[in-house]
């Protein structure tokens, strides 16, 4: 019996997404430089810089796994381009519908969801309303696999929401949810309540109250 590959089953998938470019000096299909940005973000690139260095480091591995034709990878002004242009929440439905096929989540689990700037993607740094581009991402704890993430503009967006939309969509069970005190909110407890899982949320003076209730707690250890 034959098996699929499942890059490639990836690689179709990312086809589906419309590419901004122009067909003029357009060097690397969409759905290489797609893939290879994603691997870069499972293996800990938190910048473009950083996608663009894991790109380099990984040169000979990456043209002969995904057969890039030019045999050189996406310039780092490339993958800004197209970080920039993505519908990330398309990207994110695809990617995350590829990775539940791959990575079995079972009852009981731990996802993790967690915001991360992106280094290197500051905008108006010189005023008080800067703007940088931001990676929620989804973390199964167990077994170590980035299973989607959600791409946020922080001028425009707000990880809270995005986090309480990112709990509906991954249409997961019994499973418990870490998230750091940013998202101690009502609406996002309700939103993983009524998902049916559980939740493990950091507190700190951002609910005054909470915190000093917990610190006044027979079982409050420091």
């Amino acid at each position: 019996m034959k098996q699929k590959p499942r890059e490639q089953d990836l690689i179709c998938l990312l086809k589906t997404l419309k590419d901004h470019r122009r067909k003029e000096g357009k060097r690397h299909p969409l759905e290489i430089v797609l893939l290879i940005i994603i691997m870069a973000i499972m293996a800990g690139s938190k910048s473009e810089r950083a996608i663009s260095r894991f790109a380099k480091n990984n040169k000979q591995a990456l043209i002969k796994a995904l057969k890039i034709a030019r045999k050189e990878i996406p310039s780092r002004s490339v993958i800004q381009g197209i970080i920039q242009q993505t519908d990330f929440s398309k990207l994110q439905n695809i990617f995350y519908g590829w990775a539940l096929k791959i990575v079995k989540i079972e009852k009981k689990d731990i996802i993790s969801l967690d915001g991360k700037a992106m280094r290197g993607t500051i905008k108006n740094s010189q005023t008080n309303f800067q703007n940088f581009t931001s990676l929620v991402s989804v973390f199964a704890s167990k077994r170590k696999q980035v299973l989607t993430s959600a791409k946020i503009e922080t001028k425009k967006e707000n990880e809270i929401p995005t986090v309480q939309a990112l709990i509906k969509m991954l249409d997961l069970k019994d499973i418990t949810f870490t998230l750091d005190a940013l998202h101690c909110q009502e609406k996002t407890i309700k939103a993983i309540k009524k998902s049916k899982n559980h939740y493990i949320i950091g507190v700190k003076n951002n609910q005054k109250k909470l915190s000093e209730d917990i610190k006044k707690s027979k079982n409050w250890k420091t």
